[in-house]
C-alpha cells in the first residue's frame, strides 16, 4: 500500500495559495482487495513550528480534509506529512508542501501603474525597471497581476510557462494575482519588463467588437520579494519610478490577432504613472493557469484551387502557431486561421464572423522563433503569406487551455463513437480557456452559462474541473444581482438582462455537479447564497399560479422542431414549460443542498416550494388524462427526467416521446435543453434500445453525422455543414461548440456504467448497458479516490466484464443480463459467462422501409399469416418508402409486436445464410 497524488486544494505542492483553511486529499494504491483506510495522521509545519498535528484519526476520510491548525501566515512555506494505516496492517507516508500567497490584496505595497501613451497607440506598453543585487540570494518570489493580460520578463527570460494571466474576471469585483518562483533568474544588474496586452480588459470584444469594456488603459501591479542569505529582505515594486516603453508587439487583440515586429527597437517613451485600484478585490490564482498543453505537428501542406498555401493540422484546436524561421530583415509573414475549407477545398474563414484572427511576424534577419503572446485562435488550417518556400517542420500548432488533469477515457468497438469522444474532449479543451466559453474562434468566445450548465456533467468525467468551475462560479456570484438574477454570460459584458432558464440555472446545477463528482461540500457552502438567490429571483417573478411565465426565454435553443421558415431559434417546446421545469429542478437541488449543509428551515421551505411548483406544472401543462401541452421530444424528456409528472401519467408521456421519435424516423429534434437529457430519459424509462438507436444514427440530425462529415470537434448546429458540403449561413455556425457534446455523460454513465452512489465516488455504481452496434466498451475515470475502470465485451456468445475499484471505496455491480447486484470492496474483478445476445448491427431494423421488408419472401409469409389483410390494402404502396418506425408511430400497439417478430426472423435467416 502506498499513498499517491497528495494534493492541497486539488493542486500538487501549490505556490501562492490564498486559502486560509486548505484541504488535503490523497489516494491509496494497493494490489490487495477490499482495502480501506482505517486511520490517518496529518502534520503541517513551517521551518519554525508544528502548526497542526491531527494525531491518529480513526477515519476513512481521505479527500478534502480541512486544515484546523494554527492560523497560516502569508508568504510562508509549509511542509505536509500524511500517514495512513489500512485494514490490512499496512502503513504508508507521503510528503508534500504548499506556500501561501499574500492572503489579502491589501498586503501589496506596490501600486498599479499605467502609461501616458497617446490613445491611437496600438503597441503593448512595456513597464521597465532596472535594479542591482549585491547580496547572496536565498529566495525570490514575484507577485503580479494586470488590468489586461500580462507577461513578465526578468533579464530577457519569461517568468513562468503560463498564458493569459491574470485571467478573465469582473475586474470591478474580482481580480486574480499570480505567484511565481523567480529563483536563479536574478544577477547583479537586472532588468524587469512587464508587457501588458489589452486582453479581455480593454480589448475589442463582444458582438459589436467594441473596446474598453472595463477600462481604457491597461495597468500592471507587481512585487519582487527577494530574501537574502543573511535574512534580510528587499521588495522591488511597481511605482512611478518605472519607465514605459513599447516593444516588438505592435498590436494585439484576442479577436484580431497579433503583430510582432522584431526589427522594432524598444523605445522608452515616458515615466509610468500610478493609478488607483481597490486592492481588496485582489485574490490569489484560484484555478489552474492556461498553458501550452499539447504541440501538434502539421499533417499536410495544401495548395487550394485559389492558390492559397495552407497547412492542415488535422485537428480543430484552440491556440496559436509557433514558427521557426530565418527570414530576410523586414520580411513579413502573415498567418491566417480557419476551422475548415469550403467544399471546393479553399480556405474558409466565414465561421469567424468579424474576428480577423490574423498574425503578422516581421523578421529581423536572424534565426527566430515567433509565437503570439496575448491572442489565441480557433483553427485547424492556416494560410501563409510572405514565404516563398514552406517547410512543414518549421510550424507547430500550440494547443492552449486551462491546465486541468485529464480524468476520463472512453473507447468502444465503433470507430465513429471513438471519434465522437475525441471530438467532445477536443471541444472541451478548446473552450475551457480560463472560463467555459461557447466557442474559441469567432467574435464571441463568451462564458455562456447555458452551455456550461448542460456540459458540466460530461466535463467532470473528461477532466478535473473542480478548481476551474470554483473560480468561474465565484465570478458568476459576483455578477449576480437581486434585480437581474444570474447573467447569460459570465463574466458579463452584455449588460443587464433578466435571468433566463437553463442558462442562469448554472448557478444551482454546476455546484451540485461538483459536489457529486468530488465530494466538495465547501463549494455548496460558498455558492449557497448564489443558489438560493437564483431560486428566489424566479419566485419573485411568478404569477398567481406559482409559475414563471413572463420575460425572455431561450427555450430549447436551436431545437429542430420549429417551423423551418421561422426565424426564432427557441425550438417548438413551450419556453415557459422549459422555464418552470428548470425552476422545479433548481428548487429540488437547492433543497438537497440545504440538507447537506444542515439548514433545516430551508429544507422545509424549499421542499414545500418544490411540491408546489410540481403541482402547478401538472395543473398548467398536463391534462387530467396525462397529455403534455408540449409533446415535443424536449417537452417529454424534461417531464420524465426531471420527474415532473404524476406516476399515473408517466407511461403516456413516455409513449408520446417514443411516438415523436418514431415520427422523425428515429432521429432527434432537440436543441440545447433537450439534448443533454434525451438519451438519459430514454434509458431511465425502459427505452434504452431506442436511446442506442438514436445515438448511433449516422445521417442528419445525429451526433455521428458530424463525425462522418470529418468533424474533429463538436458543432454548434446539427447541420453546421450540410450534406452537399455547403455551410449553414445563419451567422451562428461555430465548428467548435461543446453543448451537444453533453451526450458524453450518458456514454460514461449508461454504456460504461460508471456512476456515483455517494458524493465523490465514495460508493460506486457499475451498471453497463448494451446497445446494438457496440460490442465492447473500455472506460476509466480518475476519481478523487483513484482509478475506476469498467470494461466489457459481448462477442461470440460470451460476455466478459472487467472492473477496477479504487482503495477506500466500495461498489455495487450490476452485470448485464444478471438481476442480482454484487457488492464489492476495492480491487480488480473479472466476470465471464455465456449469452445469446448478439450486438452486431443487423441488416433489418425499425429504420428499414416497408419496401425493404416486403421484398423478403419470409416477411411476406409472416405478414400474410398474422395480418393477411395488410398487404392487400389498396393504399399499401404509398407506405413503401416509410420506415417501420414511421408506420408504427400511428399504428395500433400490436403492430409493434408483429413487425418486431418479422425483423427478428429476417435477421435470424440472414445470419444463417451467412454462416
Amino acid at each position: 500500500m502506498i499513498i499517491e497524488n497528495l494534493t492541497i486544494e486539488y493542486k500538487k505542492n501549490p505556490l501562492g495559495l490564498d486559502t486560509k483553511k486548505p484541504r488535503f486529499s490523497w489516494k491509496i494504491a494497493s494490489n490487495e482487495q477490499n482495502v480501506w483506510q482505517e486511520s490517518y495522521r496529518i502534520i503541517v509545519q513551517n521551518d519554525r513550528e508544528i502548526c497542526w498535528d491531527t494525531g491518529i484519526q480513526e477515519s476513512s476520510k481521505s479527500i478534502l480534509v480541512d486544515y484546523e491548525g494554527l492560523e497560516l501566515l502569508a508568504r510562508t512555506l509549509y511542509d505536509v506529512k500524511i500517514e495512513v494505516w489500512d485494514n490490512k496492517g499496512n502503513h504508508a507516508i507521503a510528503n508534500g508542501s504548499f506556500e501561501t500567497g499574500l492572503f489579502s490584496g491589501a498586503n501589496f505595497s506596490g501600486d498599479f501603474i499605467t502609461h501616458q501613451l497617446p490613445p491611437e497607440e496600438t503597441a503593448c506598453p512595456v513597464f521597465v525597471k532596472e535594479f542591482t543585487v549585491n547580496k547572496r540570494i536565498e529566495k525570490v518570489r514575484v507577485y503580479a497581476t494586470a488590468l489586461g493580460v500580462y507577461e513578465v520578463k526578468i533579464n530577457s527570460r519569461k517568468l513562468g510557462d503560463t498564458y493569459f494571466a491574470p485571467g478573465w474576471t469582473n475586474y470591478h469585483k474580482r481580480l486574480q494575482y499570480q505567484t511565481y518562483n523567480a529563483e536563479n533568474m536574478l544577477q547583479e544588474n537586472n532588468k524587469v519588463e512587464i508587457t501588458v496586452g489589452n486582453g479581455w480588459y480593454k480589448g475589442i470584444f463582444g458582438f459589436t467588437c467594441t473596446p474598453n469594456h472595463y477600462g481604457d488603459k491597461v495597468a500592471a501591479l507587481a512585487e519582487i520579494h527577494i530574501t537574502y542569505k543573511d535574512g534580510s529582505e528587499e521588495i522591488i515594486k511597481t511605482d512611478d519610478s518605472w519607465k514605459v516603453a513599447t516593444g516588438s508587439i505592435r498590436t494585439s487583440e484576442i479577436y484580431m490577432g497579433e503583430t510582432i515586429d522584431s526589427t522594432f527597437q524598444e523605445s522608452i517613451t515616458s515615466q509610468a504613472v500610478t493609478m488607483p485600484f481597490e486592492k481588496s478585490l485582489l485574490v490569489g490564482q484560484e484555478n489552474e493557469p492556461v498553458r501550452i498543453v499539447k504541440r501538434l505537428e502539421p499533417k499536410e501542406l495544401l495548395t487550394t484551387p485559389k492558390g492559397e498555401k495552407v497547412i492542415d493540422f488535422g485537428q480543430n484546436l484552440t491556440g496559436f502557431i509557433e514558427l521557426k524561421i530565418i527570414g530576410q530583415k523586414g520580411q513579413k509573414i502573415t498567418v491566417r486561421h480557419a476551422e475548415t475549407l469550403d467544399k471546393n477545398g479553399n480556405f474558409y474563414a466565414e465561421t469567424l464572423r468579424q474576428a480577423i484572427s490574423v498574425d503578422h511576424f516581421i523578421c529581423n534577419g536572424e534565426e527566430q522563433v515567433f509565437r503570439p503572446h496575448f491572442t489565441f485562435h480557433g483553427f485547424r488550417y492556416i494560410a501563409i503569406e510572405g514565404l516563398e518556400a514552406i517547410h512543414l517542420p518549421n510550424f507547430v500548432a500550440c494547443v492552449l487551455h486551462t491546465d486541468m488533469e485529464e480524468t476520463g477515457t472512453f473507447i468502444t468497438s465503433n470507430p465513429l463513437v471513438n471519434q465522437l469522444q475525441s471530438n467532445i474532449q477536443w471541444s472541451q479543451r478548446g473552450n475551457f480557456l480560463d472560463i467555459p466559453t461557447d466557442c474559441p474562434q469567432r467574435d464571441e468566445r463568451l462564458g455562456w452559462t447555458g452551455d456550461a450548465q448542460v456540459f458540466a456533467g460530461t466535463a467532470a468525467y473528461n477532466m478535473n474541473v473542480a478548481s476551474f468551475f470554483t473560480k468561474w462560479l465565484r465570478d458568476l456570484a459576483s455578477e449576480q444581482t437581486e434585480e437581474y438574477g444570474v447573467p447569460h454570460v459570465v463574466p458579463n459584458i452584455l449588460g443587464n438582462q433578466d435571468g433566463a432558464a437553463a442558462w442562469s440555472d448554472a448557478a444551482v446545477i454546476i455546484p451540485w455537479v461538483i459536489y457529486q463528482t468530488y465530494g466538495d461540500k465547501r463549494i455548496l457552502e460558498d455558492q449557497y447564497e448564489s443558489m438560493k438567490g437564483w431560486v428566489e429571483y424566479i419566485s419573485s417573478r411568478c404569477g398567481s399560479n406559482g409559475l414563471w411565465q413572463a420575460g425572455f426565454q431561450y427555450g430549447d435553443w436551436l431545437g429542430l422542431d420549429k417551423e423551418e421558415s421561422s426565424t426564432e431559434r427557441t425550438g417548438a417546446t413551450d419556453p415557459y414549460f422549459v422555464a418552470n421545469a428548470y425552476y422545479a429542478y433548481s428548487t429540488l437541488l437547492l433543497k438537497q443542498t440545504a440538507e447537506v449543509l444542515g439548514k433545516t428551515t430551508d429544507v422545509q421551505t424549499y421542499q414545500s416550494l418544490y411540491e408546489s411548483i410540481k403541482k402547478s406544472i401538472n395543473e398548467e401543462y398536463i391534462t387530467p388524462n396525462g397529455r403534455l401541452v408540449s409533446e415535443t421530444q424536449t417537452g417529454c424528456v424534461l417531464a420524465l427526467h426531471f420527474d415532473l409528472v404524476e406516476e399515473k401519467h408517466r407511461n403516456r408521456i413516455q409513449e408520446s416521446l417514443e411516438k415523436n421519435i418514431l415520427n422523425h424516423k428515429n432521429h432527434l429534434t432537440t436543441g440545447f435543453v433537450g439534448t443533454p437529457y434525451l438519451c438519459h430519459a430514454l434509458s431511465e424509462n425502459n427505452l434504452h434500445e431506442l436511446a442506442g438507436t438514436l445515438f448511433l444514427k449516422e445521417d442528419y440530425p445525429s451526433w455521428l453525422y458530424a463525425v462522418k462529415k470529418g468533424a474533429t470537434t463538436i458543432w454548434e448546429r446539427w447541420n453546421s455543414i450540410l450534406p452537399n458540403g455547403d455551410f449553414d449561413e445563419s451567422g451562428m455556425n461555430s465548428l467548435n461548440h461543446y453543448a451537444y457534446g453533453s451526450i458524453g455523460e450518458w456514454m460514461y454513465r449508461m454504456l460504461a456504467g460508471i456512476n456515483q452512489l455517494k458524493p465523490g465516488y465514495k460508493k460506486i455504481l457499475i451498471k453497463p448497458q448494451f446497445i446494438k452496434g457496440i460490442t465492447f466498451v473500455e472506460a476509466s475515470f480518475e476519481s478523487m479516490y483513484g482509478t475506476i475502470k469498467s470494461s466489457w465485451s459481448c462477442r461470440d456468445n460470451k460476455i466478459k466484464v472487467d472492473i477496477e475499484i479504487p482503495a477506500n471505496t466500495t461498489a455495487v455491480i450490476y452485470l448485464p443480463e444478471k438481476e442480482q447486484p454484487i457488492e464489492v470492496g476495492s480491487g480488480s474483478y473479472s466476470y465471464e459467462y455465456a449469452t445469446e445476445i448478439n450486438l452486431d448491427r443487423e441488416r433489418f431494423t425499425m429504420d428499414s422501409t416497408l419496401k425493404e421488408i416486403i421484398d423478403e419472401p419470409l416477411a411476406v409469409e409472416i405478414l400474410n399469416k398474422y395480418s393477411p389483410e395488410m398487404l392487400d390494402h389498396p393504399m399499401i404502396q404509398y407506405a413503401y418508402q416509410l420506415t417501420i418506425s414511421e408506420i408504427l408511430a400511428t399504428a395500433p400497439k400490436e403492430s409493434y409486436t408483429l413487425f418486431k417478430m418479422v425483423i427478428d426472423e429476417l435477421n435470424r435467416e440472414d445470419v444463417s445464410i451467412v454462416q
